[in-house]
């Protein structure tokens, strides 16, 4: 049978993004005089945005960042990060391989990241991913995001208007694909700082190579 689209989210899910995201982050806490994070802090940080990553490093580290200062620290992140936006960030193993045997097999390849769409499409430049994804969604590119359908259905359409299954590592992940009516794959390698067993998808895995043989077991159960 054919497989259905696969709109795979990026941070946490292809691309293991931590080590930068990480780097930007102790930046901007170094900038105001506070102690750095370490990596198992971080990665329960991320995956709601820049916005609420600075946040919760500020109350981490001390006072509450005000209001009123966060979009200056924000910027300041951001400005960092694209710099610095795959020093260390890796695909996770088995990704490059998945992807090209999957593309070599004609499958259609989609990516929907709440990741600014200019860096989403940055990164995955500079680790040579983007020739597996004729799609690619990120936030900014629509006035919408995940968990909104309305993102979900525009990468489908943009795909050929075939069913999709979402493939993620977060809560986000779930509620679009329920949003859309559509079939969720979990990673459980990600960022989520609840399990994935947890979040309500439909099929959960630890390695990224098991994607395609869960993506046509559960197409098959759908028919």
């Amino acid at each position: 049978m054919s497989l259905p689209a696969l709109i795979f989210d990026l941070d946490g899910t292809l691309v293991d993004t931590a080590p930068d995201l990480l780097g930007a982050t102790n930046a901007v806490l170094r900038s105001e005089g506070r102690e750095q994070i370490d990596p198992a802090t971080l990665r329960h940080m991320v995956g709601f945005g820049a916005r609420s990553l600075i946040q919760q490093a500020m109350a981490a580290t001390g006072t509450p960042v005000e209001d009123a200062r966060l979009p200056e620290l924000v910027d300041r992140f951001i400005v960092h990060y694209r710099a610095h936006i795959a020093d260390a960030s890796l695909p996770f193993p088995g990704v490059e391989e998945t992807l090209a045997a999957l593309q070599a097999g004609g499958k259609r390849l989609a990516v929907l990241t709440n990741k600014p769409h200019d860096m989403a499409v940055l990164l995955l430049d500079k680790l040579r991913l983007s020739r597996f994804f004729p799609v690619i969604y990120g936030a900014g590119r629509m006035s919408y995001v995940k968990p909104d359908a309305r993102i979900f259905h525009d990468v489908v359409r943009d795909l050929g208007g075939e069913p999709g299954i979402m493939v993620g590592d977060s809560i986000t992940d779930v509620a679009t694909a329920r949003a859309a009516n559509a079939l969720v794959i979990l990673v459980n390698y990600g960022y989520t700082p609840e399990p994935a067993h947890t979040l309500g998808g439909d099929v959960v895995t630890g390695d990224f190579r098991d994607i395609p043989r869960l993506a046509r077991d559960l197409a098959r159960a759908a028919l």
